[in-house]
């Protein structure tokens, strides 16, 4: 199937990129401050401290995936303006409702397309 592209004015993929690009710089100062953070200060610890330590490395780790996982969608997002694709659901190939991307500028799937690929994904908390 032939992609589709974005005809969206220049003037608001500016905007847009400029609001994914903001976001990534926060998130990249974000996850150096997670990667420096330490909870621990490598004494001798009682059961309760090492649970608390584990418990919070845990919780770090997941944000820290998180933000990781923004980053990346904000990344393709960036692509697929200069790929002059953004907008465009990556499965079928429709346009992105603008509700959608003014709430979710770097979704890459239209909602349905999202929904069947949230219900085939294995979820990590079940």
């Amino acid at each position: 199937m032939d992609e589709a592209k974005n005809n969206r004015p220049a003037k608001e993929l500016a905007a847009i990129k400029k609001q994914l690009t903001d976001r990534r710089q926060e998130l990249e100062k974000e996850i150096k401050e997670l990667l420096q953070e330490k909870f621990s200060d490598d004494q001798v610890q009682d059961a309760g401290d090492q649970a608390l330590s584990t418990s919070m490395e845990n919780l770090k780790t997941s944000l820290q995936s998180t933000k990781l996982e923004e980053f990346r969608r904000i990344e393709q997002a960036l692509a697929m303006i200069e790929e002059g694709t953004y907008g465009i659901c990556v499965d079928c190939h429709t346009p992105i409702s603008e509700k959608r991307l003014k709430s979710f500028p770097n979704a890459a799937r239209c909602l349905s397309c999202q929904e069947i690929f949230e219900e085939n994904t294995p979820s990590t908390f079940e």
